[in-house]
Formats: C-alpha cells, sequence, structure tokens
C-alpha cells in the first residue's frame, strides 16, 4: 500500500466502518484485518482497511461467525485472497438480484396497518427478518417484493397477523430448499476445489457455479411450488364437492 493511500489513523477508520476503534483491533488480532502501515511507532490504514471491515460488518450482519470470516481469510493463499473475499460477497449479493432493500420510518408502517400493526406484530416481524431496525426511527425493509405481497393479502382480506404466519412458513421451507441446494454445492463444487488445494486459477469457476446456482434454486423452487398449488387446489375443490355437495348433484340415479 502507497504512503499516499495509507493515510487514516485507527480512529478515522473505524469511523469510517461505523465501529469503535476496539473493533478494529481486536479484528486486526484475529487475523482479520491486515497490519496497519508504520510510520516511526504510529499505524496508519488505508482503503484496503476500510473495505476488509465493510465486508466483514456485511458478513456478520448476514449471519457469519467472526471464525468462519477468519478461517476464509486465513485459508486463502495471499495471491488469492481478493478472489476469496469476492467469493464471500458473492454469497451476500446475488448479480442477477435487482432488488434493493429500502428504508422507511414507523409512521409509514402504521399509516399502512393502523390498529393492526401491534407490539407484538412489529416484534415478530422483525424475529421472522421481514424488517430491520437501523435507527431510532428507521427500519429496513430487505424485500420489497415481500413488502407488495403483504399488502396484496391486506387487499383479499387477509389479516397481517396471517400475513406474517404465511411468511414464516415460507421462510421455514425456503430455508430447507437452501439448505438442500448449498449442500449440493459443497458436495459436488466446494468439495472438489477444497481436495483439490483450492487451486487460485479455479476460483472464478466456483464463484461462477454460485451465481448459476442461485437462479436455477429461484426458478425450481417457484416450478415446483406451482405444481404444488394446483394440487392443493385440485384437492380441496375434490373435498368441498364430495362433502358439500347438495343431494343428487352429480350423483347417478342408481
Amino acid at each position: 500500500m502507497s504512503e499516499a493511500h495509507a493515510d487514516l489513523t485507527i480512529d478515522d477508520l473505524a469511523r469510517e466502518a461505523g465501529m469503535t476503534a476496539r473493533n478494529v483491533r481486536a479484528y486486526r488480532e484475529r487475523g482479520l484485518l491486515p497490519e496497519p502501515e508504520l510510520r516511526g511507532r504510529k499505524g496508519f490504514y488505508g482503503p484496503e482497511h476500510l473495505n476488509r471491515l465493510r465486508l466483514i460488518r456485511e458478513l456478520m450482519d448476514r449471519g457469519f461467525s467472526l471464525e468462519s470470516i477468519r478461517h476464509l481469510i486465513a485459508r486463502a493463499p495471499a495471491e488469492s485472497l481478493g478472489d476469496a473475499l469476492a467469493f464471500a460477497h458473492s454469497l451476500i449479493v446475488s448479480p442477477g438480484d435487482s432488488e434493493q432493500p429500502k428504508v422507511v420510518s414507523a409512521q409509514v408502517f402504521l399509516e399502512r396497518w393502523g390498529d393492526q400493526l401491534t407490539p407484538e406484530l412489529a416484534r415478530r416481524a422483525e424475529e421472522l427478518g421481514f424488517v430491520k431496525r437501523v435507527g431510532d426511527d428507521a427500519w429496513e425493509i430487505p424485500s420489497p417484493r415481500l413488502e407488495r405481497a403483504s399488502q396484496a393479502l391486506a387487499e383479499l382480506g387477509i389479516p397481517l397477523a396471517d400475513a406474517l404466519e404465511i411468511g414464516a412458513v415460507l421462510r421455514d421451507h425456503s430455508s430447507a430448499v437452501a439448505r438442500a441446494y448449498v449442500e449440493l454445492f459443497n458436495t459436488h463444487v466446494w468439495g472438489p476445489f477444497e481436495e483439490a488445494g483450492e487451486p487460485k486459477e479455479d476460483w472464478a469457476r466456483v464463484r461462477e457455479s454460485l451465481d448459476r446456482l442461485r437462479p436455477l434454486a429461484g426458478e425450481s423452487l417457484l416450478a415446483v411450488f406451482q405444481l404444488m398449488m394446483s394440487e392443493a387446489i385440485e384437492q380441496e375443490l375434490e373435498s368441498t364437492a364430495g362433502g358439500d355437495a347438495p343431494t343428487g348433484r352429480g350423483t347417478s340415479g342408481g
């Protein structure tokens, strides 16, 4: 890192990254952050350190532990570290996903849902990850598509509490599908790559495989869901017709 770029003190770096200097020291001590450039007895940091801290914070927000992040960084050879971190970033952001989270005030939710939005339901939505507090009066909606779906359900007369529980069911089943696809990826892509010693020239192929897996998983899930939805509707119609049909309807004269 050139002297011209390494010009942040530890306090400057912490402020830019939105954390404390104590956090920065802890990450450096755990091997998550490169050592600063020393000038005399004072260390200076640059863009590489800032980008690393932002990635660490983003990975942690998405559920990665510090140990798993450290493991990824420690295992990648120095010449492959950029590829390893880019791969980690691809675990967070799908290149083909144009949906962006949005931030709104609590007043927006109150105006939209009124008395339905009880403190208990607000906590439930936060527990499920459908909303996330990012300030004193600021809430992030990670998936505006999901928000639009809940509004559409409300237009059909479905209460917010029931819409949230439907979301919880979808979350649980989608989690199982996601784990199944991740297991496929680990078995057939990451496993062989790991056994080969994680060669630098194969990082791009591994990342490409993950990028392709995401939309394939989504398309497969949607296709199977449509089949199951059709079956469920047909079964419900058959059940209703068989149990509640008026006498003589659809029966023979025997």
